[in-house]
């Protein structure tokens, strides 16, 4: 038999219920491949001319369901024409003859069932799924800048109704069998995957008449109400407001997925369904939808496939000790609890300690409130942290995390004095944002065994490490880093070392580039409006508040302390001249941020924030920079400096570059990252705006040739 007749197992029972069973072959999941179709109607012929058929049961032979639609296909496609258009059709002809079977059909989810796969569960007449975390379900395809091409957003509107179907589409989550079971995307929980297949055939025979969709029957009503209820048509018209204000309009799925959910109930079900597949291939061929399938698709494989990850075996500590019990000791505290593992968290005294470990009891204070979690499992978490301030509780740690605060003086301190406590085969680790990792290294008495894990602030949301390679750093060392760094499930980004690294380095630009519209004349509202526009979850002035202009200006110095001892002038790469022109004068001034009383923005004691009218001393010129000009200057430093991090080396890969600049940074998500950027505009067109940006503004926009040709061989 060929691979095609192997992709879908055809048995029938003696109650005349048939079972498929999805196995594409040469394949770990099951895929909307080139051989999908052809089995499908293969299989689909077989049903329509089999005598005594009662029903139909849909399973998988894999670990997961269904994971639909072939991206790599989708991707490909460069024209929205006619034979898009029958391509998308004919991917989702079979979910319709499915439905037109004169028997039940049943979905029989023993594994995640998402995009493509969860379409073909709700072309089925009842949903069952495993009582299993992985078992999720949903239609994720927004994410990546698509809609639910295979009927999902046509029959999830019919099955569920407008104002409850619609922020399942436009979120694009994955729920598990409980919270699927509540919001209705199936019908039915069984204990255990034994017990799918009887449960279904159960059903079968308990309603041989259920063969009908809701959709398909005379006067179809829509739950919730039809297109002219007054709840449906408010819904419909406050629904484009509130994705402007979520998605600036810089990501068209969201707009395509609410026209089409709308319009689908004022016309015939078949008349929307091919609605949709235009909109469908309308969406495939735009720059958002081709970046997000570039980064949060494939970019995440290779990151979860561990591309950056030397080779050997995975590494599983199972005691870890974290010096400085801070806010940064104290996130990291938590992140290793919440993931299992015991943890002695050190500082000066035992009451700044245990302090420490009250920021984790706060924040399971505050998962238990959410329903998140419970009393046991609080108690649990915080019985794997113990607060001390002896360095004896720290002898034979897996692995040892200095977070004490950012000053090289202190850290070799520390570092000299903590480093023998490591048990055999142990690493140790800086958690530092911009101090250099061989320098540091050089305190230890075997720096290959030394790393630095840069985690971000606040710990438990911002869910990225910058994992730095000192000079000496060995790949055994890298590898039980990045082993460590997933194993608390957070996403590892591996780069050399370098004065702030890549994220902070690339972050000052931002924050420089925002003082630097300020002191060419652009009014502050105008720079964080700009900032909105372009995409950055946060302007620059705000943000700044946050961090702190204080902190700005330590790092700064520290920097300066570092190039006099290093015999160096201006060793960190990147130019924060517009930075110290003002928010070191206004750390002058008293005006620190946000934790200092106020920065960028006063602070009144009844709640909210002003721009503080005194920046208006910062503007020297009168460049009269448009509202573009500001956007691109924003984006295009920060993709200069990202470019600069690649082709120096210490970034490694593009995917790394993508992701971190997105989740560690908050580059705007549409655009699939920095380089990403780059491709979906093309490399001749941005290094001509560049070139543009440079003649006008300076060095800071100039991208060497080297970095172009780079991506150019990629």
């Amino acid at each position: 038999m060929g691979a095609e007749s192997e992709d879908i197992r055809y048995e029938k029972d003696a109650d005349g219920i048939v079972t498929l069973t999805l196995d594409m072959a040469g394949q770990s999941a099951n895929t909307m491949n080139a051989r999908y179709v052809p089995a499908m109607d293969r299989v689909l012929a077989r049903l329509r001319a089999e005598e005594g058929l009662t029903g139909v049961v849909f399973a998988s032979a894999k670990k997961t369901f269904f994971a639909g639609g072939d991206l790599n296909i989708l991707g490909s496609m460069t024209r929205a024409d006619a034979e898009t258009l029958r391509y998308v059709e004919e991917n989702k002809r079979p979910y319709r003859e499915i439905e037109k079977l004169p028997v039940p059909v049943v979905a029989a989810i023993n594994g995640a069932a998402l995009g493509g796969g969860y379409e073909l569960c709700l072309a089925c007449n009842r949903r069952i799924v495993v009582d299993d975390a992985k078992a999720v379900v949903g239609l994720p395809e927004v994410t990546l800048g698509l809609l639910p091409g295979a009927g999902g957003v046509v029959r999830l509107t019919a099955l569920l109704g407008l104002e409850r179907a619609l922020p399942l589409l436009l979120e694009g989550k994955a729920h598990g069998p409980a919270k699927a079971l509540k919001l209705g995307l199936v019908d039915e929980i069984v204990a255990e995957r034994a017990d799918l297949i009887p449960a279904a055939k159960a059903w079968i025979k308990a309603n041989p008449g259920a063969h009908q969709q809701p959709w398909d029957a005379k006067g179809f009503v829509y739950p919730g109400g039809g297109a002219t209820s007054p709840n449906v048509r408010l819904a419909a018209q406050v629904a484009p407001a509130m994705l402007v204000k979520k998605t600036r309009g810089l990501s068209p799925a969201p707009e395509k997925i609410l026209d089409i959910a709308v319009n689908s109930m004022r016309m015939a079900f078949d008349a929307a369904l091919r609605v949709e597949s235009r909109g469908l291939v309308a969406l495939m061929m735009t720059p958002e939808c081709k970046a997000a399938i570039q980064t949060f698709f494939f970019g995440m494989q290779a990151m979860k496939a561990g591309k950056a990850r030397p080779e050997g075996e995975v590494w599983a500590p199972k005691s870890i000790a974290i010096l400085g019990a801070g806010m940064m000791g104290a996130g990291i505290a938590w992140a290793n609890a919440s993931a299992g593992l015991r943890t002695a968290l050190k500082d000066v005294d035992l009451d700044a300690a245990s302090k420490g470990k009250a920021y984790s009891a706060g924040l399971a204070d505050k998962r238990i409130a959410r329903g998140a979690m419970d009393a046991d499992g609080k108690a649990a978490l915080l019985a794997r942290i113990r607060p001390t301030a002896d360095d004896a509780d720290l002898d034979g740690a897996d692995l040892i995390i200095e977070a004490v605060f950012e000053d090289v003086a202190l850290k070799e301190t520390v570092i000299a004095a903590t480093f023998g406590r490591l048990g055999e085969g142990g690493v140790y680790a800086s958690n530092t944002s911009t101090l250099p990792i061989s320098l540091l290294a050089e305190s230890c008495p075997e720096p290959a065994r030394f790393i630095g894990l840069h985690f971000f602030s606040p710990v438990e949301k911002m869910k990225v490490v910058e994992i730095i390679l000192g000079e000496k750093t060995t790949e055994a060392t890298l590898r039980k880093g990045y082993d460590y760094v997933r194993r608390i499930g957070y996403m590892p980004i591996v780069v050399r070392d370098s004065r702030g690294f890549f994220t902070s380095r690339v972050f000052g630009t931002y924050l420089d580039e925002g003082q630097a519209l300020l002191i060419d004349g652009m009014s502050p509202a105008a720079i964080e409006r700009a900032a909105w526009r372009a995409g950055m979850p946060i302007g620059p002035l705000a943000v700044h508040d946050e961090v702190s202009m204080v902190l700005s200006k330590k790092v700064h110095d520290t920097h300066l302390a570092l190039d006099e001892r290093l015999g160096v002038e201006n060793g960190f790469p990147a130019d924060a001249s517009h930075t110290a022109a003002v928010a070191h004068r206004m750390v002058e001034m008293g005006r620190g941020g946000r934790k200092y009383g106020g920065g960028f923005y006063d602070y009144p004691p009844e709640g909210g924030k002003t721009l503080w009218p005194g920046l208006a001393e910062f503007a020297t010129g009168n460049r009269g920079v448009t509202m573009k000009e500001a956007e691109d200057r924003l984006i295009y430093r920060q993709v200069v400096e990202t470019l600069r991090c690649l082709d120096e080396g210490v970034l490694r890969t593009e995917f790394e570059a993508n992701l971190g600049g997105i989740f560690a940074i908050g580059f705007p998500a549409h655009t699939g990252g920095a380089i990403q950027f780059v491709r979906g505009i093309g490399i001749e067109a941005f290094k001509a705006r560049a070139a543009e940006l440079a003649e006008t503004y300076g060095e800071r926009f100039k991208v060497k040739p080297s970095a172009l040709e780079r991506l150019r061989a990629a």
